[in-house]
């Protein structure tokens, strides 16, 4: 077995490639959070990343549960897998889908999730993932980063990142059942006004997510505890240390701790990062690669600003996207490609593998 070193890892390597981050967010337009105070199940984890590429948001593969184990008052969490540890699953990254007829890239196949577990555990988690399906939710788990007080309840989180319908509700979660009451609506939970940034620090699935990904994590407790939020596998192994900013779906990649509160003022300053944005989930990618281009040619990055008005997919993955700006309306047109590198996208991947790549091609006012 060979040894993981962060130098050679998978995020580290794409560094030396410099892999471009352009629209790589995947799907996401609402989210179903779940914290947890124990160890992250392992059942559950691994149907958490085993998502279905080519479909859309609303059909997204989401998790099995288990139930939760016991809790012991004031005890911590369980270390994550120490940053030596070989990743344990060769589950590929999770790609963007094919919706629009995106090329997605290679070795990324189509998979129906994991089995629930037998027993009653596996029939909620059916119910659980049927509801997710029919509701276009897409589940990770949480858990605060450092010390955890067993003592407080757990907490759900439903998240709507679609345009105009941006909101985050919370509620207490005090058995996994309780998730069929939030999932039909019997409890609202309540609104809340405060941003979420989840820290991708599932080892587990990606070593180097684990050892980008903490000391993001711990940069961002400790300038905004209440938000801050460690999360399971949300795609981009590659991308570490990886945050996305709740609720516009932001995925930001490659973010060292000396930047990671700075994404979040400037998201309270109503503002994206580009140079670290890898798009929002709430949009396709074409869209997400138009909105990129027009940033870089001078249009606000203002999160408001660059909503698309229409998206016409033309012959051979090109697009042609009329987005509202600030200064009028734009016409952008992009195309994507996969290019082939004798690369791993994941510390499990082999060689060699696609990379999805955009290209501009007009952008007119």
């Amino acid at each position: 077995m060979i040894r993981y070193r962060p130098e050679t890892g998978c995020a580290a390597l794409a560094d030396l490639r410099h892999d471009s981050l352009i629209a790589s967010a995947p799907p996401a337009e609402r989210w179903l959070l779940i914290e947890s105070h124990t160890p992250w199940p392992r059942q559950a984890l691994t149907a958490l990343h085993r998502e279905t590429p080519q479909l859309t948001p609303a059909q997204l593969t989401l998790p099995q549960l288990t139930p939760p184990h016991p809790a012991t008052p004031q005890q911590p969490t369980a270390a994550q897998d120490p940053p030596s540890a070989q990743p344990q699953t060769a589950a590929p990254q999770a790609a963007t889908p094919a919706q629009a007829g995106v090329p997605a890239q290679a070795g990324v196949p189509a998979q129906a999730g994991a089995p629930a577990p037998a027993g009653v555990s596996g029939r909620l988690g059916d119910e659980v993932v049927r509801l997710c399906r029919r509701l276009g939710y897409r589940a990770v788990l949480i858990r605060r980063y450092g010390r955890v007080d067993r003592t407080r309840p757990r907490r759900w989180g439903i998240v709507d990142s679609r345009p105009g319908h941006e909101s985050i509700r919370w509620g207490e979660l005090p058995t996994d059942e309780h998730l069929l009451d939030v999932l039909a609506g019997r409890d609202p939970g309540t609104v809340s006004h405060e941003p979420v940034y989840l820290v991708c620090t599932h080892g587990r699935h990606d070593a180097c997510c684990a050892v980008r990904g903490r000391p993001v994590a711990a940069a961002l407790a400790a300038a905004y505890p209440e938000r801050t939020w460690e999360c399971s596998h949300i795609g981009g192994d590659r991308f570490a240390a990886n945050i996305v900013v709740l609720p516009h779906s932001l995925f930001y990649g490659h973010v060292p701790p000396t930047r990671a509160v700075e994404l979040a003022k400037q998201y309270d300053q109503g503002v994206v990062v580009p140079d670290l944005l890898r798009g929002s989930g709430a949009f396709i990618p074409p869209v997400q690669a138009a909105q990129h281009f027009a940033r870089a040619a001078g249009h606000s990055p203002a999160l408001g600003n660059l909503l698309p008005q229409s998206v016409e997919e033309l012959r051979n993955h090109h697009w042609r996207i009329v987005l509202a700006s600030t200064n009028g309306q734009l016409t952008v047109e992009v195309s994507a490609h996969l290019d082939s590198v004798d690369a791993r996208l994941t510390c499990a991947g082999s060689t060699p593998s696609q990379i999805r790549r955009f290209e501009l091609h007009t952008l007119t006012t």
